[in-house]
């Protein structure tokens, strides 16, 4: 009996090859529209869509598939019952289905993208025809990604076409469509609200993009999924694989050097700025950075927002530098690299739009929460003590206030210019906090500014600051005791700045 496969793939890379394999083992071939053409230009047999529904495509192709020819020799399970009622209908089983979707995720995912081009890549009857085969995955074989032609191939060169695979196809189908209506769901969740709602209802689909050696510690496994069909955002030219630390790193290394237009560096140790900076030059954003803490700096993340090239590369010397993130890399960069810093590994940036929500799996369930998008807005500044911040004082407050949020909290930031020169992350109090940035910042701190994602519950960090030479302070303010606080700025002479939003990262 002869067998028959359906063909309608968007994705036509390797189908004219793997026809020719299905027309060698006897397959009737079936195609809709443009597969169909593209199959008798490579000089194949096949039969269009349209001759088996008795129906022509309609609606500038938005129907071509949906009909009762095409889904009941689908649908139609193996019995002598289902067989004899599409024998009564006329109608011929289909045992073979290759389709793969419009092109939905990629395109939502360029900028500028009009709801009219997106609204036209949800595929709507290639869907169908998924879920239909994969539904009777006992007697119909689906095919959804090129990368399993030559694998079905094989089993169809060697007869072992058995139920596991047509249980794995399956589920791969089931797998990709699942993950298709999230992308749009969530897209039209961003169509129904203010671009910072969250649904009622989350769907999160990821396919396996990069299996790690392993997760934070050697008896953790790890990977990284990634929405299906999404471009990804960091492309790797060479060194190393990438560990799951690296990826950790990397992703908070990135959200530093774009909030700034100036040439930026962002030295990152454990999730951590151990130097920021701007300057006129990238490699004067590095010195900078560098020096607000050169012995941290050794293994770290670095994520800068120009192009590398080979001066900047000459420029880091003898820093051992785990991951270098830019939005390119020259050619002189990338070979001078590849001889003194072979393992170092380089990440390219796609532009791209960022991540609406960040998502934290517990225990209990998953946190979802909108991206701390706030920047500085100084018309939202209040200046709570006596004195006002000087011009460059405010320069740096401003500055201080960005490192800050990209800081572990309690978060304190010392800063000259721009550049931090002293840091403190991550401690349980904020006094400390305060201490440990003072100590690292060193003579550095005398005339520096500080910055502290949240407010002061007692005087003691305004005090200890001073005491270190900081002149100028920015905070949120919002305490009980602001009063107090600010009191205390007063009597030590410093200018304090409230911004009233508070930049808390745990």
């Amino acid at each position: 009996m002869t067998r028959r496969a359906l063909l309608s793939c968007w994705d036509k890379s390797g189908l004219v090859d793997f026809a020719r394999h299905l027309h060698r083992h006897g397959f009737e071939l079936v195609a809709s529209g443009g597969t169909a053409r593209n199959l008798r230009e490579a000089d194949l047999p096949v039969t269009a869509v349209n001759d088996v529904t008795g129906h022509p495509e309609i609606l500038g192709g938005r129907v071509k598939t949906l009909h009762p020819a095409i889904h009941g020799g689908l649908l139609a399970r193996g019995t002598d019952a289902h067989m004899a009622e599409l024998a009564d209908h006329g109608i011929g089983a289909i045992d073979l289905v290759v389709c793969n979707l419009y092109p939905f995720e990629n395109t939502v995912a360029k900028d500028g993208v009009t709801v009219m081009e997106a609204v036209e890549e949800i595929d709507i009857g290639g869907v169908t025809l998924l879920r239909a085969a994969a539904k009777n995955f006992e007697r119909v074989l689906i095919v959804c990604d090129p990368a399993d032609y030559d694998g079905l191939v094989a089993h169809l060169d060697n007869d072992t076409v058995d139920g596991d695979l047509r249980r794995k196809l399956a589920l791969k189908a089931f797998t990709r469509t699942a993950a298709y209506d999230t992308a749009i769901s969530g897209w039209m969740a961003g169509l129904a609200g203010d671009g910072d709602a969250l649904p009622a209802t989350l769907s999160l689909v990821g396919e396996r993009a990069m299996t790690l050696r392993y997760g934070e510690n050697p008896h953790q496994v790890a990977a990284l999924y990634r929405a299906p069909g999404s471009r990804p955002k960091f492309e790797q030219l060479q060194g190393k694989a990438l560990s799951y630390n690296n990826l950790v790193d990397l992703d908070a290394a990135w959200a530093m050097p774009r909030e700034f237009t100036e040439p930026c560096v962002a030295i990152i140790k454990h999730n951590n700025p151990c130097g920021l900076a701007t300057s006129d030059t990238l490699i004067g954003a590095f010195d900078k950075a560098l020096a607000s803490d050169p012995i941290s700096a050794f293994g770290s993340v670095i994520a800068v927002n120009r192009p590398v090239d080979g001066a900047f590369v000459r420029n880091l010397g003898k820093l051992f530098v785990e991951v270098l993130a830019a939005p390119a890399f020259t050619d002189e960069a990338r070979e001078i690299l590849g001889r003194r810093k072979k393992n170092c590994r380089l990440m390219v940036r796609h532009a791209g739009a960022e991540q609406s929500w960040r998502v934290r799996h517990l225990d209990d369930g998953v946190l979802v929460q909108t991206n701390d998008r706030k920047g500085v807005d100084r018309s939202t500044w209040t200046v709570a003590s006596k004195r006002q911040p000087t011009a460059e004082e405010a320069d740096a407050l401003a500055f201080a206030w960005l490192a800050a949020k990209h800081t572990r909290s309690n978060a304190i930031v010392f800063g000259q210019g721009t550049a931090t020169v002293g840091i403190g992350a991550g401690q349980m109090s904020r006094i400390d906090s305060v201490r440990l940035a003072a100590w690292r910042a060193g003579d550095k701190s005398q005339g520096a500014v500080m910055a502290s994602d949240a407010f002061f519950p007692f005087p003691d960090g305004v005090e200890a600051a001073a005491e270190a030479g900081v002149t100028a302070v920015i905070q949120p303010g919002g305490s009980i005791r602001d009063s107090v606080v600010i009191e205390a700025a007063d009597r030590l002479g410093l200018a304090m700045v409230m911004t009233g939003t508070r930049h808390f990262k745990h």
